[in-house]
């Protein structure tokens, strides 16, 4: 990314500002398997994420999302959680694409223009 992209594009990466806190105040304490980097500052007063690519909340992993909100001090580490075979893997939110999710019934859904009603539509 170049300085132009950082100094007035704060949408897709990290911008100056954080470049900067990151190198004066900021301790690398992991990484997750899509690249996001997490900080944690040196007086431990805050943590944050420099996302790989656009900046999408929902890249974060479960892990690191309540290690990110304080909801634990545990850092993940990469086998932290437990995994298990139903287990999808993760991805990331699909809102406002072709690929996001259409419940049966919705009229996006393409499934469900051929399903039979269970009940008569009102007519005036």
């Amino acid at each position: 990314m170049s300085i132009m992209n950082e100094v007035f594009v704060w949408w897709d990466g990290q911008t100056l500002g954080t470049r900067m806190q990151t190198m004066l105040s900021g301790k690398k304490v992991g990484s997750d398997d899509i690249g996001n980097t997490y900080y944690l500052s040196k007086k431990n007063t805050k943590r944050w994420v420099v996302y790989k690519g656009s900046n999408d909340a929902s890249k974060i992993p479960s892990e690191w999302h309540s290690w990110l909100h304080y909801s634990t001090d545990e850092i993940p580490v990469f086998n932290y959680s437990k995994k298990y075979i139903w287990q999808k893997k993760h991805k990331k939110n699909m809102t406002g694409t072709s690929e996001s999710y259409h419940p049966i019934g919705s009229l996006r859904n393409k499934k469900s223009n051929n399903i039979i009603k269970s009940y008569e539509s009102w007519k005036p």
